[in-house]
């Protein structure tokens, strides 16, 4: 993605000037609004908004950064540090330096320390939350149908946007050999996590009357459930009845679309393995 003009920065400043939603200035300057949200945040002075200011501040912190990315000791010791004390992934570790303004190489090379650290008879790849392994989908049977499924693109741009609170993300973390289940919910606008363990694993019916005495007592703030195509919620028609609620189904392969929760669950993972039974 490239960085913001001189232009576009005055644009900002103008269309802020005009009393222009956010919306209508990310579209008068071909930016997403996280783009538009990330340069009022970090180029603002004291006074509010102003572009040569702006532009006088991204233009130190990109000298700032220039040449200093190099994998040097110290960051090499930072990275070692937050890996075992913190229980951060390369991603949060990245994450945490660039929104605190610290030299720090990318992911996939601290992802390339933790390989070499464990070629040498280190520790720190048991750090990592999948172990530095990638996971394999069993072989599954006769695929089951899940009848009557509403997809993720009917859903209402109120819920995309994360306006209110009541929308939720919902996933199963499974045990060895899909032994056991945990049930994740996430709400989508605060991340708030509730976890609950069913008694009957990923059985629909069962899992359907778990996920309702789950949500009951926010029963007044569920607008919407959107989960993954799991045969487990196969009784989403009695589940959105039971809450009167709207059910969404993630396309298939797209668990991107459910990011918040995937991401919950990996953090969850971290203390949960996959070899924990559950």
């Amino acid at each position: 993605m490239s960085h913001l003009t001189g232009e576009q920065r005055y644009t900002i400043f103008r269309m802020q000037q005009a009393k222009c939603t956010g919306k209508e200035i990310c579209i008068a300057i071909g930016k997403d609004k996280s783009v538009l949200s990330r340069e009022l945040k970090r180029n603002s002075g004291k006074r509010g908004y102003f572009p040569h200011l702006a532009q006088e501040y991204a233009d130190e912190r990109k000298e700032r950064f220039k040449g200093l990315r190099k994998f040097t000791p110290a960051i090499k010791q930072k990275i070692s540090r937050e890996l075992e004390h913190e229980q951060w992934s390369p991603e949060q570790i990245v994450g945490r330096a660039k929104r605190d303004s610290i030299p720090m190489v990318s992911a996939e090379g601290i992802y390339q320390f933790i390989r070499k650290d464990r070629r040498a008879d280190g520790v720190l790849w048991k750090q990592c939350r999948h172990k530095l392994k990638h996971r394999k989908r069993p072989v599954t049977g006769k695929k089951v149908v899940i009848p009557n499924k509403v997809m993720i693109d009917r859903r209402p741009e109120v819920i995309n946007n994360r306006e209110r609170f009541g929308d939720w993300e919902i996933d199963t973390i499974v045990g060895p050999e899909n032994k056991g289940a945990i049930l994740t919910l996430t709400e989508r606008m605060t991340g708030f996590l509730s976890m609950r363990k069913p008694t009957k694993g990923k059985n629909a019916k069962a899992l359907a009357n778990e996920l309702f005495y789950t949500l009951l007592p926010y029963k007044q703030a569920v607008h919407s459930i959107t989960s993954d195509n799991g045969t487990e919620f196969y009784e989403h028609q009695t589940i959105a009845q039971k809450l009167n609620t709207l059910f969404f189904f993630a396309n298939p392969y797209s668990s991107w679309q459910r990011g918040l929760n995937e991401y919950t669950n990996g953090l969850t993972r971290q203390y949960i393995t996959k070899k924990t039974n559950i």
